[in-house]
């Protein structure tokens, strides 16, 4: 695939490439295009909750389950490397 760019948008894009440890243009695009992709996912996951049933009242004790459960999982990750 490939891309035209202006002159101001090809500076803008080759300037990020050293700075964030990209080696070139390309990886900093497909860097891009993931990160987009996972804001279009989150907001569907958004939508999809905001639309279900209620479940469980947010307290603080749900939000200590939910980062007791985040952790675990964490930890499995990290254990299973």
């Amino acid at each position: 695939m490939n891309i035209s760019l202006t002159d101001s948008l090809k500076a803008f894009v080759d300037t990020p490439l050293g700075e964030h440890g990209f080696g070139i243009s390309s990886e900093y695009v497909r860097e891009l295009i993931q990160r987009d992709q996972d804001r279009v996912r989150l907001r569907a996951m958004l939508l999809a909750g905001a639309a279900s049933l209620s479940g469980e009242a947010v307290t603080p004790n749900y939000f200590d389950k939910l980062r007791a459960k985040v952790g675990a999982k964490g930890k499995a990750a990290r254990t299973a490397r």
